[in-house]
């Protein structure tokens, strides 16, 4: 029983009546979340979203999953440039809006090199776009939807990098469901995603990401979370791992596409966090 999110049912069927958009939610153990079990609450899990920045957590797996193959090596040092290939054929380089960034140590060393490593972990904690189509134009697009589908994911995909504005218009997006990055987060927490010593890796960075306002506000402060969020108007996502001292761990994902502003949005997602943590004795 989940008491505390199904009180919620009439508020988030209220914000997206009459068509106004989707709250996905997916809430319950890792061991669940990893095999593809049932949540202890799921809501619309299936209901694809726009990936927002959600999607970095796949490409941080691909990354250390080239790692193990010794295909590369995280001091492997790439200059931090704003010139991408497009996915698109024929297209060309695409570059995306430095001034638009969450980085500036990124962007500060344009024309400088830095180990990937690095670049992968501004990608995370500081959620930088322009780290992460650096990333993905070294590790490649097949690479990170190999993870979506190595865990269980059935809808999830990458298409394309951040501003690949040719593809986008040819309709090549980035797609998530809350189930699927339930999988992806769970199979991180329990060293399945890829080999246990870098999904330990992973569960280190994701834990230090910087952006609480979402769903580490719904949580008591200081309680420790492998996170990610994504937003972009009118999108607001959390997915992660609640770590709670003393007891079992937990996956939840919220994913919010609603007529919501930004700062409204990750209230939303903190409410239903908030819910969630109120629950947990149910997900174990």
């Amino acid at each position: 029983m989940t008491p505390e999110l199904d009180a919620l049912t009439p508020e988030l069927d209220a914000l997206v009546a009459d068509g106004n958009g989707t709250i996905s939610v997916w809430a319950g153990s890792v061991a669940a979340g990893a095999s593809g079990g049932p949540a202890a609450y799921a809501r619309d899990a299936d209901a694809t979203h726009y990936a927002a920045s959600t999607m970095k957590a796949a490409v941080l797996v691909a990354l250390f999953r080239q790692v193990e193959a010794g295909e590369l090596s995280l001091g492997d040092e790439l200059e931090i440039r704003n010139e991408f290939p497009s996915v698109q054929p024929g297209a060309g380089d695409f570059s995306i809006d430095v001034t638009d960034d969450n980085d500036d140590e990124v962007t500060d060393r344009l024309g400088q090199r830095m180990p990937i490593g690095w670049l992968a972990e501004r990608m995370i904690v500081r959620s930088s776009n322009l780290a992460t189509n650096l990333v993905i134009s070294r590790v490649g697009v097949d690479a990170v939807n190999e993870v979506w589908r190595s865990v269980g994911a059935r809808h999830s995909v990458t298409g394309r990098g951040i501003e690949d504005a040719a593809a986008r218009a040819e309709g090549v997006t980035n797609l998530v469901t809350a189930a699927d990055l339930a999988a992806l987060f769970s199979a991180i927490a329990n060293g399945t995603a890829a080999a246990p010593g870098s999904c330990a890796a992973m569960m280190e960075i994701l834990r230090a990401q910087e952006y609480r306002e979402d769903l580490p506000a719904g949580l008591p402060p200081g309680t420790p979370v492998a996170a990610k969020n994504g937003w972009v108007t009118g999108v607001r996502h959390g997915a992660g791992v609640v770590l709670p001292d003393g007891e079992p761990p937990f996956t939840l994902v919220v994913c919010t596409t609603t007529l919501l502003g930004e700062a409204e949005g990750a209230a939303l997602v903190a409410r239903i966090a908030a819910a969630a943590w109120r629950d947990r004795k149910a997900f174990t």
